[in-house]
C-alpha cells in the first residue's frame, strides 16, 4: 500500500472537524432491531438508510431510530433508493457456506441476499463497509467461503480484512464471537486497523453486574410460563451449568443435547452465547431464580440501554435480540472507525 498524503483534517479548526464526523452517514442492511446501528449512533453517525424483511424487527428499528427503515427485501430494492452514504453496515444472513464459494451457490435464493450486500457496496462505494457473521464463517468449506466473500468486495475495488472478535472483549456481559469483514474503499490508501480489547477475562462484565437492577425496567420483561418439570431440571443444574449436571439416573435426565440447553448463568462470569430461537429447553435461565430469562434481561446481556423498546410477542422479541450484535461490544469499533475516517478524510 502506498503512504497516504497527511490528511486535510489536520488542518481545518475543531468546529469544522466536529461537523465532518457529525455528517458520517450510515446506510444499513439486513439491520434487524438495530444492535450494530445504535453502536455506531451513539458513537454520532448519522443513520440515513436501513433496510429489513422481518416486521416485528422493522417496528423496533422505528420505535428507536425513525422510519428511515424499509421493509421488504433487499432484492426488490434498486440501487437509487438506497441514499449516498459513507458506511455501510449489516449481518447479511447465516446461509449454507458450503456451496457460497461457487458460482452456482451465488445464485441461490440465499447465495443472492449475500451477493446483495457485494451489489450495494459496488453501487454505493462507501468508504468503509462492516459486514457481521458468524464464527463459522471462517472454518466453512475449509475456508474457501470466506475466501471468496473477500475476493467479491476486493473485486469490488476494497481492501477487505476478516475479524474474529469476542464481543466480551469489547464490554459486552456475553462471550459471543462473531466475524466482522471490514472492507476500505482502495482509493484512500489506508489500512483500518481493530481497535485494542477494553476488557479481558480478569475484567469482564458479569450477568450479575449486567442484571442489576433489571427487574424495575417496565419494558420486555414479561415471565414465560414454566413447566413444573422444568424447574425439576434447574433446581438439579448449578448456576453456570446446563443438562449435563443433571445426574443420569435422575428421572429429570436428558442426553443427546447441545450444550446451550437447561444452561443457567453465572453471576460471576458474562453469559454464554445468547441465542435466537428453539425450544427444549434453550431459553437461557437465571443464576439463582429457577425460571426463563426475560427479553429485558437478554436485552442487557447485549448491552442495550433499557429505554429501547423491542416490539412484537415474547418469541419474536427472543429471535431479535439473539439474532443482533451487542451494540456495547460495536461501539468501540465504530469509534475506531469514525476515528479512521477522520484521518482518511
Amino acid at each position: 500500500m502506498p503512504v497516504a498524503s497527511p490528511p486535510k483534517i489536520q488542518t481545518t479548526s475543531r468546529s469544522e472537524v466536529k461537523k465532518k464526523v457529525a455528517s458520517l452517514k450510515v446506510a444499513s442492511l439486513f439491520s434487524g432491531s438495530g444492535g450494530i446501528d445504535l453502536g455506531f449512533k451513539q458513537e454520532g453517525f448519522e443513520l440515513v438508510w436501513a433496510n429489513d424483511l422481518n416486521h416485528w424487527a422493522c417496528e423496533t428499528f422505528k420505535k428507536n431510530f425513525g422510519n428511515h427503515i424499509v421493509e421488504g427485501s433487499i432484492v426488490d430494492i434498486s440501487d437509487d433508493q438506497i441514499p449516498e452514504c459513507d458506511v455501510v453496515l449489516g449481518g447479511f444472513p447465516c446461509q449454507d457456506f458450503s456451496v457460497i464459494w461457487k458460482r452456482m451457490g451465488l445464485k441461490t435464493e440465499r447465495g443472492n441476499l449475500y451477493r446483495q450486500f457485494v451489489r450495494i457496496v459496488v453501487a454505493k462505494q462507501p468508504k468503509i463497509f462492516v459486514a457481521e457473521n458468524v464464527k463459522g464463517l471462517l472454518s466453512a468449506n475449509k475456508g474457501m467461503a470466506v475466501e471468496q466473500i473477500k475476493k467479491d468486495f476486493a473485486e469490488a475495488g476494497y481492501s477487505v480484512r476478516a475479524h474474529l472478535i469476542n464481543f466480551a472483549n469489547y464490554g459486552a456481559p456475553q462471550l459471543r464471537e462473531r466475524v466482522l469483514i471490514i472492507g476500505v474503499r482502495n482509493d484512500l490508501e489506508r489500512d483500518f486497523e481493530m481497535p485494542r480489547s477494553t476488557h479481558d477475562p480478569n475484567t469482564y462484565i458479569t450477568a450479575k453486574e449486567a442484571l442489576r437492577g433489571v427487574k424495575s425496567v417496565p419494558f420486555n420483561n414479561e415471565h414465560q410460563k414454566i413447566y413444573p418439570g422444568t424447574v425439576a431440571k434447574l433446581r438439579l443444574i448449578p448456576p453456570g451449568g446446563n443438562f449435563m449436571n443433571i445426574p443420569k439416573k435422575s428421572p429429570h435426565y436428558v442426553k443427546g443435547l447441545i450444550s446451550h440447553v437447561y444452561r443457567r448463568l453465572h453471576p460471576d462470569k458474562p453469559s454464554t452465547t445468547i441465542i435466537a430461537g428453539g425450544g427444549g429447553g434453550t431459553w437461557g435461565y437465571h443464576y439463582f431464580e429457577l425460571r426463563p430469562l426475560t427479553n429485558r434481561e437478554r436485552a442487557r446481556l447485549f448491552g442495550y440501554p433499557d429505554n429501547f423498546v423491542f416490539e412484537g410477542s415474547i418469541t419474536e422479541v427472543r429471535r431479535q435480540i439473539g439474532n443482533s450484535v451487542p451494540p456495547i461490544g460495536i461501539r468501540p469499533i465504530a469509534k475506531a472507525i469514525k476515528e479512521f475516517l477522520k484521518l482518511v478524510g
